[in-house]
């Protein structure tokens, strides 16, 4: 049977083997490359990321009172306008029905 030559106290033998392990040379521009497949990564991640900033932005305290009072204005001239198409409506109907009752039939 053969000894195992790497025991755990050997410590010439892994000084040797360190020694004796090559690096591959990098090619050229190699870190531009690099850094070129990570802009292009995020590029492609890019279209959600305008909307990630928008919620951060509209979280703030400060921007979520402003938008909820706009919100809030918005809705109460949009219900006011409603209302007032429906009154008309009704105004309409209320006046053609006292001015010719069975035309409406």
């Amino acid at each position: 049977m053969k000894e195992n030559p790497n025991q755990p106290g050997d410590a010439s033998v892994s000084a040797l083997l360190r020694q004796a392990r090559i690096s591959p040379a990098l090619p050229p521009r190699f870190q531009q490359n690099v850094w070129r497949r990570i802009e292009d990564a995020e590029a492609s991640v890019r279209p959600a990321a305008w909307l990630d900033a928008l919620a951060a932005l509209v979280l703030r305290p400060r921007f979520a009172v402003a938008v909820a009072s706009v919100l809030l204005l918005a809705g109460i001239l949009s219900g006011t306008l409603q209302g007032r198409q429906a009154a008309r409506h009704d105004a309409q109907v209320n006046y053609l029905a006292a001015v010719a009752p069975h035309a409406s039939r």
